[in-house]
């Protein structure tokens, strides 16, 4: 799979997105890479510790998040793709539902659009991101944590994903699915997806875990956010070891360090 200038061997190694939230309110790190110099540290720090790519968020999707309206985000995030644009050569994936936001943020120089809605919030995402001839990673979601059987209605929702992408024009070589933990789950069903990874590749599809610092892990754990960093590794190797080509972390160097072992013991580093 080609994003920007990079080939991904998705079928044989999992690289690592690094999250940079540019936004007040995130779960985690909100507020902290909110201003043009701390974000840019950051991604030099991620791509240092061995970030592949970097995922820039300017809304926080966190339960109970205030919603912010397209022209706001389109103004946090736009002046920090340009800026690692023109000071990185890393592909730069934007973490957006809204068609316009996504317009903008290709236009800036992003090469990657990161739907948690899956197309299903905006129905002009698709055709932008069409449009474009982007990547996409399209996230299951849903409003209520209602199934009938939980992993086949996952997978029968996540493929209405992929229908809706390839009526708009978006090629198969350019679909990332992400089974969504954390989000239209409970925290049984969300480790139940954890368990099941593998039916997700099922579909055809690169797939994307986003687990890092999730409330499935402190739930587990009873651990707060600042102190999950373990338990998203134990994630992380199970990703590997399920065939994810993706990961979406904070924490790159840590999480870089435990794909590379596990990697090496599958010999997948051969």
């Amino acid at each position: 799979m080609k994003i920007r200038n990079t080939e991904f061997d998705v079928k044989n190694h999992t690289y690592i997105m690094g999250i940079l939230n540019v936004t007040p309110d995130s779960f985690s790190d909100g507020g902290k890479w909110n201003t043009l110099d701390h974000a840019l540290s950051h991604v030099e720090a991620m791509i240092n510790d061995g970030a592949d790519l970097i995922d820039v968020g300017g809304e926080s999707t966190r339960p109970g998040h205030t919603p912010v309206g397209a022209q706001e985000e389109i103004e946090r995030v736009l002046p920090v793709i340009e800026a690692i644009r023109s000071r990185f050569d890393v592909p730069v994936s934007v973490d957006t539902y809204k068609g316009s936001v996504a317009d903008a943020s290709l236009k800036a120089g992003a090469d990657l659009i990161n739907d948690v809605w899956g197309l299903k919030y905006d129905p002009e995402m698709a055709p932008v991101i069409a449009r474009h001839n982007a990547p996409c990673c399209l996230m299951h979601n849903k409003e209520n944590p209602e199934y009938n059987n939980f992993l086949i209605d996952m997978l029968a929702e996540t493929q209405e994903c992929v229908n809706i992408a390839r009526k708009a024009g978006i090629k198969d070589e350019n679909i990332i699915l992400d089974p969504g933990i954390g989000f239209g789950k409970t925290y049984e069903m969300n480790l139940e997806a954890m368990n099941h990874l593998e039916l997700f590749r099922h579909l055809g599809f690169p797939v994307l875990l986003g687990t890092s610092r999730k409330s499935m892990i402190g739930l587990a754990l009873d651990l707060p956010v600042d102190q999950r960093v373990e338990g998203t590794l134990a994630t992380s190797v199970i990703g590997v070891m399920k065939g994810c080509a993706f990961v979406r972390v904070h924490d790159v160097k840590e999480n870089k360090r435990v794909i590379q072992m596990t990697e090496a013991i599958l010999g997948r580093d051969r």
